[in-house]
């Protein structure tokens, strides 16, 4: 919206030719973002406690947690709005790229908003159940998967892309549907498994949004995506003002969900960031780093999946507690120790992402 209004008046005043950068509207997006969250955010968690919308807490869980009964939940809404806004402002509204990346994290956002008021406000404690719940995310992210094959205009748009291996790509073909279906559903539900703890999900998926907002720029940009060695998507450098605006609202929400947490994501926040990275990860072709980076969160999903598996075919548990983040509690870990090891590994992870832009 802004860059068109810029377009307009640098006929009148050529100074306004800096904001077609995108580095400088990716700055100003982490940057409006963080404003919106922290202009919007004190209000939401007053609306939260005043309506009550607070967090159950298992009986079962650690004992620790006993004490979080009742924190203001649906802050991830905070961050919706803040991401939204920011890239309406900032991006360019004329990309196909940006819509299909704002449209998923808002339609997974609807889906764990759906969960969020029947656990919170209807008081039913199944919220929605798990059969529907994924039912739509299906759709969801079937609709946005079928929507980008059939309108790839570039060979490079459905090739899978080998970290490490300059050379190697693997034109998927119809099976693009089915790996961008399970890059998306898979990251949503993955983050909303991590998020457990205060900040833990929050700051991890703010790196990996900066990550993929390097990978964007450089995919988007021909001449840098020729010298990396990767390869060159027309418009999608574009994203890299939609992951700057994630980083933005991911650093005001962390500012009140940081221990003790004032305010906590809920489905709301999970699915849709979870969805959100998935498909910028699709967008820029770098699934399998997408892995790599987004290492924590697929470790706290195998945790989950081990559990279940073992218990069901053998009656016993790998793991104390599943996710993986309450088997370190249970441990003796203490709350912060954990969330913050969670974190270095995450720092690990996404530098080991970035480093496969040089070495191949």
């Amino acid at each position: 919206m802004l860059l068109w209004l810029s377009e307009y008046l640098a006929h009148f005043e050529s100074g306004f030719h800096v904001f077609q950068y995108l580095t400088l509207r990716a700055i100003l997006g982490v940057l409006t973002a963080l404003a919106i969250s922290f202009l919007v955010g004190p209000r939401m968690i007053r609306w939260l406690e005043h309506y009550q919308i607070g967090q159950p807490i298992r009986a079962e869980g650690p004992q620790s947690h006993l004490r979080k009964a009742g924190t203001p939940t649906m802050g991830g809404a905070l961050i919706l709005v803040a991401v939204v806004l920011t890239t309406l402002l900032w991006a360019d509204l004329a990309n196909r790229y940006v819509w299909v990346a704002v449209l998923t994290t808002l339609a997974f956002g609807a889906i764990g908003w759906v969960d969020d008021y029947r656990k919170l406000v209807l008081r039913n404690s199944k919220g929605l159940p798990a059969r529907w719940k994924y039912f739509w995310q299906s759709v969801a992210a079937l609709g946005v998967a079928v929507y980008l094959y059939l309108s790839a205009t570039q060979p490079s748009e459905t090739r899978l892309i080998v970290p490490f291996f300059k050379n190697v790509v693997i034109p998927l073909g119809p099976v693009y549907v089915l790996l961008t279906y399970f890059v998306v559903v898979g990251a949503s539900n993955a983050v909303n498994l991590t998020d457990g703890l205060d900040g833990l999900a929050i700051l991890p998926t703010v790196m990996v949004a900066a990550a993929l907002g390097v990978f964007a720029y450089a995919t988007g940009h021909a001449k840098f995506a020729e010298y990396l060695g990767i390869p060159f998507v027309r418009d999608a450098g574009e994203l890299v003002v939609f992951t700057g605006a994630i980083v933005g609202a991911g650093l005001g929400f962390l500012w009140f969900n940081a221990h003790p947490a004032q305010v906590f994501m809920g489905d709301v926040g999970a699915l849709a960031l979870g969805a959100a990275l998935g498909i910028v990860a699709v967008l820029v072709r770098q699934e399998l780093v997408f892995f790599v980076m987004g290492g924590v969160f697929v470790i706290e999903t195998l945790s989950v999946i081990l559990q279940v598996v073992s218990y069901r075919l053998t009656g016993r548990r790998i793991f104390r507690m599943a996710p993986l983040h309450h088997h370190f509690e249970l441990k003796g870990w203490p709350e912060t120790h954990v969330i913050v090891r969670f974190w270095i590994i995450t720092v690990i992870l996404v530098l080991i992402g970035l480093a496969t832009l040089k070495i191949r």
